[in-house]
């Protein structure tokens, strides 16, 4: 059965020097080990985030895809290299300076390696500029973060980048990123493991019910990562509140229940009733294959979940694994 990874990040070899042109102090670099294996990415000489071959080697990456039987992936920027912090010229040249490399990166094995760009997002022109010449060099969509500082994903200058990627066919994933913490998430991950969720929840539920979706069109694709974070869990608390509170539904002239066909989430969450509930709310057309791979929080079997889950039919399993990702990318078989 054939199988599209449609979530997973990559990082080039950025040294410390070309990094320190956009800021000395923040942007990231990588450096790698002596072995070649394994290494660090960095932010001046504070290190991020501990990372393996694969994350830079395409090499290694089309080895690990052979391996767990994996006909294609998609990658994108590690969620880091945004850049949304800095003047928007500087984060403009350092985006499409990412996006070339990323096409590098997939210039490997192109039939089995996609890349989706990221984008100056603070800027809406050069944003939307930027996505465009990606898609016009071989990208097949565009990765965002889910908020822009304080500004959720309903605020005007978010919906008019979505806007112009739904009316140029430009596929976006939401990633979750710079999650909300006021200092109590300090150990274990909590960041990761709380808000990351969480942060996916505001903003699937700020394009709902501040009615941002009766605005956008019909036309655009857009996927939020990790399942949509707790939004599938949560959605009877927000349908119960729209309901019975008129504050919660004056944005909004439906329910939330009513927007599940805007939109779609990936299937990494992990667990089979996880999944199972996933797409009980969401439905089989609107999940896809999704490992957040490489990395030690993504599927480490990838695809599995999926394919082996006892609830799903073969229809169902088929569209999950990939034919949900070709249908979303206007991917060829």
């Amino acid at each position: 059965m054939k199988k599209i990874d449609m979530h997973a990040h990559f990082f080039p070899r950025i040294e410390r020097e070309e990094a320190a042109r956009l800021d000395a102090a923040a942007a990231p670099w990588l450096r790698i080990d002596e072995d070649g294996e394994t290494g660090q990415i960095m932010q001046a000489d504070k290190p991020f985030r501990p990372v393996y071959r694969a994350l830079w080697d395409p090499l290694l990456r089309i080895e690990e895809l052979d391996r767990h039987r994996i006909d294609m992936q998609v990658v994108c920027a590690t969620p880091v290299m945004f850049g949304y912090r800095y003047d928007g010229r500087a984060a403009a040249e350092w985006a499409a300076r990412m996006n070339d490399l990323a096409l590098e990166h997939c210039a490997y094995n192109p039939k089995r390696l996609k890349a989706m760009a990221q984008v100056p997002l603070q800027d809406l022109e050069l944003a939307c500029a930027e996505a465009s010449r990606a898609q016009a060099s071989g990208h097949i969509g565009v990765q965002i973060g889910n908020h822009l500082g304080p500004l959720d994903l309903d605020d005007d200058h978010l919906i008019a980048f979505l806007q112009h990627c739904g009316e140029n066919r430009i596929p976006v994933l939401v990633h979750p990123w710079d999650m909300m913490t006021d200092g109590r998430m300090k150990r274990w991950m909590m960041p990761w493991l709380v808000a990351m969720p969480a942060e996916t929840q505001l903003s699937i539920m700020s394009l709902i019910l501040s009615g941002a979706f009766e605005r956008l069109p019909a036309s655009l694709k857009l996927c939020f990562a990790h399942g949509g974070g707790s939004f599938a869990f949560l959605l009877g608390r927000a349908e119960n509140a729209w309901h019975c509170r008129d504050i919660v539904r004056e944005g909004s002239p439906h329910p939330p229940s009513h927007y599940l066909d805007r939109f779609y989430v990936d299937s990494a969450v992990f667990d089979p009733r996880a999944l199972s509930l996933l797409v009980d709310t969401m439905g089989e057309r609107r999940v896809m294959l999704g490992s957040d791979h490489p990395f030690p929080l993504g599927e480490q079997e990838i695809g599995k979940l999926v394919a082996e889950h006892p609830g799903l039919d073969a229809g169902a399993k088929a569209r999950i694994l990939a034919g949900n990702a070709l249908e979303f990318f206007g991917l060829q078989t």
